[in-house]
């Protein structure tokens, strides 16, 4: 089992390598630079072009990529230009918001997933199955940020159930249990519209391992002993059945990722998301390759942590 971790591990090091050097790279070939389109028109270029060259935007991009590289490895991102603040607070002050929001998504997801694919499951082809199945096709054709545009539009602005913006109520004091209560308000419609499109994969995902362990060999001969329904169903079908949802748990992360940059959008929840569109705009180069190379290391982990999980289900996988 270690062996197959460690292995795993000095794959994904060069993986998170290669990566930052890629997200470096399109950054670079980014039209404009971190000055342009911020600064006044009427400021001498020979100015501008000392500013330029005093930030070391001028030096080659391997130069630029090595002191942005080691100030990371150090905890240094750099400086934002827009937020004139350092990167890694204003990435720390964003990065709470996202985590708190997908955890809410998640326990969202599968309070909502696993009682519908049981369901699904175990009882196929009946009406109950068509209906879920039905539910899960339309999550499948509904774009995400359609879909949060219209819980917005309905839950927020029409029915006035949850607030339309930020992450919690103006003035509220920190630390207090009014504070609490509004960040829950504030992030609970965005989770809810995500939760309700991420499920389906779950949902149908746990479906098809259920119809496909009840066609299992020793399913049949658990059946042929004699023992009873519910037996066979609980201990085996369900059991079995339940341990590769664990290995998704990795992937679900990885999905949030996307999730997340349009729902904070919509809802105008300040989080990762919408700092990274934000940044974008605003040419905040150093807030843009932070922000995605974060984004793309939550990823490799995500898809480390289910390959982990899958080899502690199945030893079948591991790697000898």
């Amino acid at each position: 089992m270690w062996k197959f971790i460690v292995r795993r591990l000095f794959i994904t090091f060069p993986q998170i390598v290669l990566l930052s050097v890629l997200i470096f790279l399109m950054a670079q070939m980014m039209p404009g630079d971190a000055l342009s389109g911020l600064i006044d028109p009427n400021i001498d270029p020979a100015a501008i072009e000392a500013q330029r060259e005093k930030l070391g935007l001028n030096n080659p991009w391997y130069v630029q990529y090595t002191d942005w590289i080691s100030g990371a490895l150090q905890g240094d991102l750099g400086q934002s230009f827009r937020y004139k603040m350092p990167v890694t607070d204003l990435i720390e002050l964003r990065l709470v918001n996202t985590f708190w929001l997908s955890v809410a998504t998640l326990i969202i997801t599968y309070l909502i997933a696993i009682p519908l694919g049981i369901t699904s499951g175990r009882y196929n082809d009946s009406w109950a199955d068509q209906l879920i199945t039905s539910y899960t096709y339309v999550g499948f054709a509904t774009p995400l940020f359609i879909f949060a545009l219209v819980m917005l539009w309905i839950f927020g602005y029409q029915l006035g159930w949850f607030p339309t913006s930020g992450s919690v109520a103006p003035g509220t004091e920190p630390g207090t249990f009014q504070y609490v209560v509004s960040k829950i308000q504030h992030l609970l419609l965005p989770a809810i519209s995500m939760a309700l499109i991420t499920t389906v994969n779950t949902v149908q995902y746990l479906r098809n391992e259920i119809v496909d362990t009840k066609q299992k060999d020793f399913i049949i001969t658990a059946r042929a002993k004699g023992a009873s329904e519910s037996r066979v169903y609980n201990r085996h079908i369900l059991r079995n059945s339940l341990l590769p949802i664990a290995a998704f748990f990795g992937f679900e992360i990885t999905g949030l990722i996307g999730g997340t940059v349009f729902v904070e959008n919509i809802f105008g929840y300040p989080g990762m998301g919408q700092l990274f569109l934000e940044s974008i705009t605003q040419r905040d180069y150093s807030v843009v390759t932070s922000v995605v190379l974060l984004f793309g290391i939550a990823s490799i982990l995500g898809a480390l942590i289910s390959d982990i999980i899958l080899s502690l289900v199945d030893p079948r996988i591991r790697i000898k």
